[in-house]
């Protein structure tokens, strides 16, 4: 085996395909506009067309395309010429990736888009290639040179596909004024999804669920109602407002502090200073709150700021936020 070294092969490969999407930000031109513009009025889907490494780019931008509010659907060429070609009817836009703009699997293709009057688009690293000459508008990568020293290896070539795609994506999704809320309906499953969507109200604990005492109630009475619901806290409430909140640091607090306490009322040993959030926020905003401030169960209020619940990091941790 040859002797190489290993990490200045890594920064040049790196460096070689950097310059690569340099030059494709430099050179991009309105076709890159002219796409887009036609993608955002289609009544279909937008297709993903590709074979080999091209087809792994179209793959992955149809995926980045379809969560960021634009439907899609990706077709593998090859399979595509014995019956997978039935997926792309005239509504749809079709968008082929193709380094070498001459891959036979994809030429065979044209005249049935052609016949069906279906609008394709291409990325290819060559203008004057068959595809792209075929093409309703082509977008050249301008890639000349490849990370692999062997000039085989798709390597640039696949970077500057991959990173044209993604900025498709992103103009389109922008476009759309495509916010939070609507990534999150596309990803409900997994941290990101429930990080996106799960709220303060899903978790929390309330009703009959809750620990609550008044102002004059004993540590004592007090000490049972946490025991009751299990939650290792108790909210003081009167006249459905909150007074402040007993949790084990302040009954370790009092326990170390104050002789006989059993008998004397919750109001002298609770904490004031409640830190509260409201049951429409999201659960990760409860997270960050109790991180902050190292605690690890916050009040809830409802949206006329009257305590209603309480949600607890034990909550976070089992719904997977944390």
């Amino acid at each position: 085996m040859k002797k190489i070294n290993l990490l200045k092969s890594g920064k040049r490969t790196i460096r070689i395909e950097s310059k690569g999407l340099e030059n494709l930000a430099d050179t991009l031109t309105s076709d890159f506009s002219k796409v887009c513009e036609k993608l955002l009025t289609t009544k279909g889907k937008i297709i993903t067309l590709g074979v080999g490494k091209s087809g792994h780019v179209a793959k992955k931008i149809s995926a980045t395309l379809s969560s960021t509010g634009s439907p899609s659907s990706f077709i593998n060429a090859a399979e595509a010429l014995h019956g997978d070609i039935g997926g792309i009817n005239e509504k749809d836009k079709v968008i082929i990736f193709s380094h070498s703009g001459q891959s036979e699997e994809i030429i065979n293709l044209i005249p049935f888009l052609k016949s069906l009057k279906c609008e394709f688009f291409s990325i290819t690293g060559s203008e004057d290639s068959f595809i792209a000459k075929n093409s309703t508008i082509n977008l050249n990568t301008g890639i000349s040179e490849e990370a692999c020293p062997l000039d085989l290896a798709p390597t640039t070539s696949t970077t500057a596909s991959m990173a044209l795609g993604d900025a498709i994506a992103v103009a389109l999704l922008e476009a759309r004024n495509f916010k939070t809320s609507d990534f999150a309906k596309s990803h409900p499953g997994g941290k990101l999804g429930k990080t996106l969507i799960t709220k303060v109200d899903d978790l929390m604990t309330q009703g009959n669920d809750l620990p609550v005492v008044s102002g004059e109630t004993t540590l004592s009475d007090t000490l049972i109602e946490i025991s009751s619901k299990g939650l290792g806290v108790a909210l003081v409430i009167e006249n459905k407002t909150l007074k402040g909140i007993f949790t084990d640091g302040d009954l370790r607090r009092t326990l170390t502090k104050v002789k006989d306490p059993l008998h004397k009322s919750i109001e002298n040993f609770m904490t004031r200073k409640t830190k509260t959030i409201q049951l429409n926020q999201l659960a990760v905003e409860a997270l960050e709150v109790m991180q902050t401030n190292k605690i690890y169960s916050l009040a809830v209020l409802d949206n006329k700021k009257v305590p209603i619940g309480v949600i607890r990091m034990h909550d976070l941790i089992e719904a997977g936020l944390v």
